[in-house]
């Protein structure tokens, strides 16, 4: 796996083309989170999640509702550029301590397709679970942003 500095994992990238404007790519990451992210496999409370959000402002939220009503905090938003850019920590289930950054990129690709690109750092901030985690995280990122959000796209 390539390495960044301090002796950290490299970062995790994963993109994906998806049909339509970075506009209304970024509206689906974002407001329409719920409507496409797979959380009976990809949340934390699994079969007892009921829905997702992220608070479209720097400072927002980005969590799960259970059904019982409880909320549960994957990250926060860090910086919030519609159409063109998103970031988030991400620790879901885990301490903000932990929390790696997600990035998302939005940019036209021409013939009325969008680019989005993610990039994942941070690994370092998990000890001795970053290159079992990261491990995980390579293949869910490819499901949860190429199919799940693809396909929704």
């Amino acid at each position: 796996m390539p390495r960044e500095g301090n002796g950290g994992l490299g970062p995790l990238r994963r993109s994906v083309h998806v049909n339509g404007s970075a506009e209304a790519a970024f509206r689906l990451f974002t407001a329409g989170i719920n409507g496409w992210w797979p959380l009976a496999s990809h949340s934390i409370c699994e079969k007892d999640a009921a829905a997702c959000f992220m608070e479209g402002r720097v400072g927002g939220r980005l969590f799960e509702r259970d059904r019982a009503g409880k909320e549960h905090v994957w990250g926060i938003v860090t910086a919030w550029e519609p159409p063109r850019r998103l970031v988030f920590t991400w620790h879901p289930g885990r301490s903000p301590d932990s929390a790696q950054d997600v990035e998302l990129r939005f940019s036209d690709a021409g013939g009325g397709m969008t680019l989005v690109e993610l990039t994942h750092t941070g690994w370092e901030r998990l000890g001795e679970k970053a290159a079992e985690a990261r491990g995980r995280y390579d293949k869910g990122w490819e499901f949860v942003l190429v199919e799940c959000f693809g396909e929704a796209a």
